[in-house]
């Protein structure tokens, strides 16, 4: 395994690197002194200092840039030309940075909660209580189930161990199957929810958190198969299972969905109240590179900050604006997102009554903070945002909860499924639906985490379900590759944009058909600098004139195509020449029983 070795010792010397964040009770204050192992674990408090570096540390690869395209690209929730294009493009190689740093990552949270649970068990002296004990143990397998969840949905099958003198003694071994993998995610998540505590301490998460991830590791699990291209039915018993553990979440009483959509995403509401689990970051003032989020230059734009940031190009892919414009009264979750034009926010350059994005463009907006002065009193600097990673949130257990309900049905009108899905919309302020179907499930996550770096994974779990149906949305249904600048959105009256694109591989910016009219997706306009409308259009009418253009124009474009063959990213070259088990098939993991 790369670096394995070293990944080791990061549980150990994680404990010192420990450093604030924007509360002042989780991360607060680095341990003084000098400690080793033996004599770290001698107080509850040092025990739940040393659980904290998996909550930042251990993930800084992954979130530094690749959890973007992995998470989101993938999705086609936005497209950026230029930063992580391969993700979008399903181009990603061996070679792919971003994907091996990813990699190497999760496994890093996976040494480091190993090597916690070791410790814990080895050093802990009298003075440590056993609930304390007990729940941070229960924090090392969350956090281990978790990463081995992103390894399963990024890779699918892959390498489980659970000790890491195991791994170094004999590092070359074989792969384990996809169904092992899962297996292993429900286990550990089942020990977390056993060992974690009725609440949590100083914002480390309890058993709800634990039970949380267990009902999303269920649900995969209920519908996960890799031996057929068919889809089929999900296990009618683990959906059952997955509403009992999603009505004990949301009915525990540490939770509850945030009034307003937007407050979710400002760094002043970290540990909100719809926080079930999140990565939590170091104060960006600490300059400790490899504790803090590094997100923020690639996500904002000089524009609306004063810190070093060089993003901008990220923007809104015709696939969601299409999405917004099915229910333009679906405005806050849109105008969080991403800005929109004429849109103001008042919490971005407040000392200067605030921010009214004069563009007609969609660049992205959920991570961008605004200046210094509007995060305070918290901190940002080029590549550290205060702001936590959601890695589960409240609305994701309402969603599960529904989608649990609907099991292998076309449809249901059942209250529950109904009050479940219709909380999160109610929240949103969009009318309630009056039955749920599996599209529209797919349509609420789209919407409610996009830009948030979950709608891929689902989908993944989704494709191990409904092979068929997923393969006919990305190809069929998405429109994938479009970029759009500075110019190409307008926002109508009613509330809809209308957008134009150039063709995915050409550099025809302005899409003119034979007449010399422009092509925007609602109507034909008299030119690039004219926005006279020549003649209105259907979507129907609009999809079939694009689709002849492409034919009779688009030459060069290469539509991107998702198969089998790249749903799942390949494994890093350099673990690829050190251990031959990965171009081999998976062996089942000795689980002991």
């Amino acid at each position: 395994m790369k670096k394995i070795n070293i990944y080791i010792m990061c549980a150990l010397a994680g404990v010192s690197l420990a450093v604030t964040g924007c509360k002042d009770d989780f991360l607060d204050k680095k341990p003084t002194g000098n400690y080793t192992a033996e004599t770290f674990y001698s107080s509850d408090a040092a025990v739940r200092k040393g659980t904290e570096p998996l909550y930042n540390r251990a993930w800084f690869d992954f979130n530094r840039r690749a959890i973007i395209g992995m998470g989101s690209y993938r999705a086609n929730d936005a497209w950026n030309p230029y930063v992580s294009a391969e993700f979008a493009k399903f181009q990603v190689t061996a070679l792919t940075e971003d994907m091996g740093l990813a990699w190497s990552a999760l496994y890093n949270v996976v040494t480091m909660s190993n090597a916690t649970l070791y410790n814990l068990e080895k050093y802990c002296t009298d003075d440590v209580s056993e609930a304390t004990k007990n729940a941070a143990m229960g924090e090392c397998y969350l956090m281990r189930g978790w990463a081995y969840f992103y390894l399963l949905r990024g890779w699918g099958a892959n390498i489980l161990f659970e000790n890491n003198q195991d791994m170094v003694d004999n590092p070359i071994r074989p792969l384990n199957p996809e169904s092992d993998v899962l297996k292993f995610i429900v286990r550990d998540f089942r020990k977390a929810a056993d060992l974690l505590p009725e609440t949590g301490v100083d914002h480390h998460p309890s058993k709800y958190a634990a039970k949380a991830a267990l009902a999303k590791a269920l649900l995969a699990q209920s519908g996960w198969d890799n031996t057929t291209k068919g889809d089929h039915s999900r296990d009618e018993a683990t959906l059952r299972e997955v509403v009992t553990l999603c009505d004990e979440v949301i009915n525990c009483g540490q939770y509850s969905l945030m009034a307003e959509y937007e407050d979710l995403f400002k760094a002043q509401n970290n540990d909100n109240p719809e926080t079930i689990l999140a990565m939590r970051w170091a104060d960006p003032n600490t300059g400790e590179w490899g504790a803090m989020n590094a997100l923020y230059s690639d996500l904002a734009f000089p524009e609306v900050t004063d810190v070093n940031v060089w993003g901008g190009a990220l923007h809104a892919s015709i696939d969601m604006i299409d999405l917004y414009n099915e229910d333009p009264a679906d405005s806050i979750r849109r105008d969080a997102t991403f800005f929109t034009p004429n849109e103001y926010y008042k919490y971005i350059k407040a000392a200067d009554g605030g921010y009214t994005y004069a563009h007609n463009w969609m660049q992205c907006k959920k991570g961008v903070l605004g200046t210094k002065a509007d995060v305070a009193p918290c901190n940002v600097a080029m590549m550290a945002s205060p702001l936590n990673t959601y890695i589960q949130r409240l609305a994701d257990v309402y969603l599960m909860k529904a989608e649990a309900i609907l099991g292998n049905a076309q449809s249901t009108s059942d209250g529950q499924a109904l009050a479940a899905i219709n909380a999160v919309r109610l929240r949103a302020k969009v009318d309630p639906y009056t039955e749920v179907t599996f599209d529209k499930i797919l349509r609420e996550r789209r919407i409610e985490f996009c830009m948030e770096y979950f709608n891929w994974w689902d989908m993944v779990t989704y494709y191990r379900w409904k092979p068929q149906t997923m393969l006919d949305f990305f190809n069929n249904k998405q429109h994938r590759g479009w970029e759009m600048r500075e110019g190409c959105v307008l926002k109508n009256v009613d509330g809809t944009i209308s957008y134009r694109a150039v063709f995915p591989g050409t550099n025809n910016w302005y899409l003119f058909n034979e007449q010399g009219y422009c092509l925007w997706n609602d109507c034909l306009r008299a030119g690039e600098n004219d926005n006279t409308v020549v003649q209105p259009l259907t979507q129907d009418e609009y999809e079939g004139l694009r689709d002849k253009l492409l034919t009779d124009k688009g030459a060069d474009y290469q539509p991107i195509k998702l198969s089998d063959t790249n749903i799942f990213m390949p494994y890093p070259e350099s673990d690829v020449i050190q251990n031959e088990y990965l171009k081999k098939e998976p062996e089942a993991y000795d689980f002991g029983e």
